[in-house]
């Protein structure tokens, strides 16, 4: 998770797949022949009905009639910020008790808590309610830490999507609009520094998801990277679910590395916070050229 606003307020025109018969012939073909090579497509959507808003880029998911991956527009801020506040605050549970799987020196610390209670007490009872206390005070932790996060994030970039990711220079805001309804979005942004694009803020409404409306808000920024030449794509994530690492997988990423000792904006690393909040954060990559 990232909370890092953007300074650049540079007007500036976005190549995207609708952009793209504006190319010239050759380059077109190349870029559509590259990007083919280097991803499957996706299984192809049943016919639009009449009420269908379109496909873009050819990147609607199976059964997602009437799907359509655009740009975003400014009377979408709400409905991009409910889907990204929902996902965010489904890390809650899944950082204190799904994400306590991935570090084995928290679960041995929480034994001989445990341990200690019972030689301390000689109490089975409250042996048995340390752990209950333990994974409470994870809850707890957690939803500090990711309110902390969101209240950052909802005041920076999410809170002006098109000041921050429509008007800068190498970056973009993307929505997934499924029968005239915002059921997804994605960000990029440009790092001229290494000429890479960092893929930002995806996420899919819970009631939409298994149709591939992730992978192909995800497609859309490869494809984004692709058409304005730049070298890879790399983005950072807490994602604790399998799911989602599975995803970067199938969009062609390669997992660069994970740290333990990645700070949230938010984080105070207090010793209490220390002891009951723990995230690992993965690195993914994707080279679309090399320099």
């Amino acid at each position: 998770m990232h909370c890092e606003p953007s300074d650049m307020v540079c007007e500036t025109k976005i190549v995207a797949a609708e952009d793209h018969e504006a190319l010239p012939g050759a380059k077109k073909d190349a870029l559509l022949a590259a990007a083919g090579a280097m991803w499957p497509p996706l299984p192809a959507a049943p016919p639009p009905g009449p009420q269908s808003l379109g496909g873009a880029g050819g990147a609607g998911p199976p059964g997602g009639r009437g799907l359509c991956i655009r740009e975003f527009r400014a009377a979408e801020q709400e409905a991009a910020r409910r889907i990204f506040y929902d996902g965010i605050m489904e890390r809650i549970p899944n950082t204190a008790f799904r994400g306590l799987r991935q570090h084995p020196r928290t679960q041995l610390l929480y034994v001989l808590l445990a341990a200690l209670c019972f030689a301390v007490t000689r109490s089975l009872l409250l042996t048995c309610l340390v752990p209950a206390g333990l994974l409470g005070l994870r809850y707890y932790y957690s939803r500090k830490v990711v309110l902390a996060y969101l209240d950052c994030a909802l005041h920076t970039d999410m809170a002006d999507i098109e000041q921050y990711y429509m008007k800068p220079p190498g970056s973009c805001f993307w929505v997934a609009v499924l029968d005239g309804n915002v059921v997804g979005i994605v960000a990029a942004r440009a790092h001229e520094a290494d000429n890479t694009v960092e893929l930002l803020r995806m996420s899919v409404d819970s009631r939409f998801r298994g149709k591939g409306i992730a992978k192909a808000l995800g497609r859309k920024v490869l494809e984004f990277a692709l058409v304005r030449n730049y070298s890879a794509v790399v983005l950072g994530t807490t994602a604790v679910k399998v799911a989602a690492h599975k995803l970067y997988e199938s969009l062609g990423f390669r997992h660069m590395g994970s740290s333990d000792h990645y700070v949230l904006p938010g984080m105070t690393l207090s010793l209490a916070e220390r002891l009951f909040f723990q995230v690992r954060y993965h690195r993914y990559r994707l080279q679309l050229r090399e320099e």
